[in-house]
């Protein structure tokens, strides 16, 4: 479990403890109890199984595949998946490759419904690239309709492993991954995918 379940959890337990003891009357108590028991469980981190075989691009969440699509970029061409996570997803982030953390862009921004595909240009969001395995990978945290914080502890020049966990984006949000133009897509739209253990996409023969 995030360690953020626990702060929330046993607060609200606490909550639920003293509010029966002062009013004597525990009914009031269950609405904590119930909020208590839910962040518990949102903030749960399974773990999983990753894939080991060279080549593959895993998923960086948890979530609803919604798009899948080759775009035109200044660098050329690229393949974009992007990825809506609701509030019963597991929100921690893992690292679709293995590699190193080549920059990590920070931008404030509105609080969109993360279903808009407008969201990824002027919600708040983390523009992560990250270099390995002979490739570039842009990993976006995009912030939805109710999330308010996005988590990523790690900084330039940090290494990380394919399917490790880098971290997460809370209550409802986005994963973008921008990858090489001849990456070979593993999903569909409306196909729902597992952070870490999902292979989206395989690089293709000709590299």
């Amino acid at each position: 479990m995030v360690r953020d379940g626990y702060i929330y959890g046993l607060s609200l337990l606490a909550v639920a403890v003293v509010v029966g003891w002062l009013t004597g009357a525990w009914a009031w108590a269950i609405l904590p109890l119930l909020l208590a028991a839910f962040f518990l469980w949102f903030f749960r981190d399974p773990e999983r199984a990753i894939p080991s075989t060279p080549g593959l691009i895993v998923s960086p969440a948890d979530g609803l595949v919604t798009e899948a699509v080759t775009i035109q970029t200044p660098a050329g061409e690229r393949k974009r998946v992007s990825i809506f996570l609701n509030v019963f997803d597991v929100h921690v982030n893992r690292a679709p490759i293995a590699g190193t953390i080549a920059s990590v862009d920070y931008q404030k921004g509105k609080y969109m419904n993360a279903m808009n595909p407008t969201c990824a240009e002027v919600n708040e969001r983390n523009i992560v690239i990250l270099r390995g395995e002979g490739i570039e990978i842009v990993f976006k945290q995009i912030a939805g309709l109710l999330a308010r914080r996005i988590v990523f502890p790690y900084k330039i020049g940090d290494r990380v492993e394919r399917g490790q966990r880098v971290g997460m984006m809370k209550f409802g949000s986005r994963t973008d991954i921008v990858m090489p133009g001849d990456a070979e897509l593993q999903v569909r739209v409306g196909q729902r995918v597992k952070g870490g253990s999902s292979v989206i996409a395989i690089m293709g023969a000709k590299r």
